[in-house]
């Protein structure tokens, strides 16, 4: 939402502004300026990226109207599952976990969190954490170290297609002197012609570099930074379970493992312990 409301703000201002200077809105209405930059930076970011890029740009873009994909909800959610898990690891000991690992869809601990359970990354990841404890018998240190890598990993990948959209956006000012040049060209074939026609050759080719350096500082460069900044904001719950379960492995008790999870979110997304009680006191 906040997208098109950014959006909107920088068209009213800049068009607003001109209009005030008495602009007059047809000047600006060059389709074939437009199609020669935006198309040409379409084309250069197909050019440069793999399918899988270009598909995860659109499914972010699209992604980004939706809301954050994890709210303060699914983090109750998140932290109460992890505490069951630690209370059962801990009252059965770590074998105890296995049957749960193999089927997450099924286990009774996985399926009380139906919301959670869609969530197949994250699941995954918490699977994969708990079947290095149950199996691999790890020190903190060494499993910390690995889960570092794999959420360094799971970032790159994810914020590829925010800097896949960036590079596009670097692109478009290139493409807006390309279409002024262009404009530029077609003038000089009219130069022995009426002034006004001049004049409007050379306003068109204007328009062309005015249109580049909008679409980039306007409309795509700040689409391409809420994108990155959503695949950061998503990737606190993992890096809130890689918390949770590091302290539950050094051997802190549940419910002070699951405060060391909740101090890994940030306040906006945080729950607070009035949150979380219900589910405490139910599970005890």
């Amino acid at each position: 939402m906040l997208v098109i409301i950014g959006s909107i703000i920088v068209l009213v201002s800049v068009l607003g502004g001109y209009v005030l200077s008495h602009g007059t809105i047809g000047a600006l209405w060059q389709p074939y300026e437009l199609l020669i930059i935006f198309g040409g930076a379409l084309g250069a970011f197909i050019s440069a990226n793999s399918m899988d890029i270009v598909k995860g740009s659109l499914r972010d873009i699209a992604a980004l109207f939706k809301g954050p994909r994890y709210r303060k909800q699914d983090y109750v959610d998140l932290l109460s599952l992890l505490y069951d898990i630690f209370v059962k690891m801990r009252k059965e000991g770590q074998l105890a976990m296995e049957e749960h690992i193999e089927n997450p869809a099924t286990s009774s601990l996985f399926s009380a969190y139906p919301r959670l359970v869609a969530e197949h990354h994250l699941v995954d990841f918490i699977t994969d954490c708990l079947r290095l404890i149950v199996g691999g018998s790890m020190d903190p240190h060494e499993l910390e170290q690995l889960l570092d890598i794999e959420l360094e990993t799971h970032h790159h990948e994810a914020v590829a297609p925010a800097h896949a959209v960036q590079k596009m956006a670097d692109a478009l000012p290139g493409f807006g002197i390309v279409a002024a040049v262009l404009g530029i060209v077609i003038t000089m074939k009219s130069i022995d012609g009426d002034a006004v026609v001049i004049g409007e050759h050379i306003a068109g080719a204007l328009v062309g570099t005015f249109l580049g350096i909008l679409l980039c500082y306007g409309f795509v460069g700040p689409l391409s930074a809420a994108m990155e900044a959503r695949v950061s904001e998503d990737g606190k719950a993992f890096e809130c379970v890689k918390v949770g379960l590091l302290a539950s492995l050094r051997g802190y008790n549940p419910m002070v493992a699951i405060e060391f999870a909740r101090k890994s979110l940030t306040s906006r997304t945080r729950p607070n312990f009035q949150d979380m009680e219900a589910h405490l006191k139910a599970v005890r």
